[in-house]
């Protein structure tokens, strides 16, 4: 089971307000991490970071709660990478959210002036047991690659 995924990103309260208002997440969890724990497991001395933890709303028969943390390093400060934005970079590419209405995200993405890479497109066959699904891909404020699915 995955437990959450992390994203580093340039301005936390940004990120928190995007991955809240538009796709729905809930804020959870917030810390400032220093100290020698987070320099070692992350190999950075002297690291610094703010921590916020953005939930999917509990589902009554879950026990764990599907999360992506939110990181912003303070010290020592990273870098982004255009290329990294693109679909077919090697690595994690993106992050999936299933979602009832792809027209309604799509208009709320466009209010926040969201880069939408592409109109929604139906995959040609069935996904799984979960039948047919359509799709598109755009961009969170920080460049990263995110998609939104809906089944049916």
């Amino acid at each position: 089971m995955i437990d959450h995924v992390n994203i580093v990103v340039e301005d936390i309260e940004r990120a928190a307000r995007f991955y809240g208002d538009v796709l729905g997440l809930l804020r959870g969890f917030e810390k400032t991490l220093d100290g020698v724990w987070i320099d070692k497991v992350t190999g950075v001395p002297g690291a610094r970071a703010l921590c916020v933890f953005m939930e999917a709303p509990r589902q009554a028969d879950e026990t764990v709660k599907t999360r992506i943390e939110l990181l912003q390093f303070l010290t020592p400060a990273g870098a982004s990478f255009d290329k990294n934005k693109l679909p077919n970079t090697r690595g994690i590419r993106h992050i999936a959210f299933n979602v009832d209405d792809l027209e309604a995200l799509r208009e709320k993405l466009r209010v926040w002036n969201v880069e939408i890479v592409s109109e929604p497109v139906e995959v040609p066959f069935a996904v799984g047991n979960l039948g047919r699904k359509r799709l598109f891909y755009f961009y969170d404020p920080e460049g990263n690659l995110l998609e939104a699915a809906a089944y049916g």
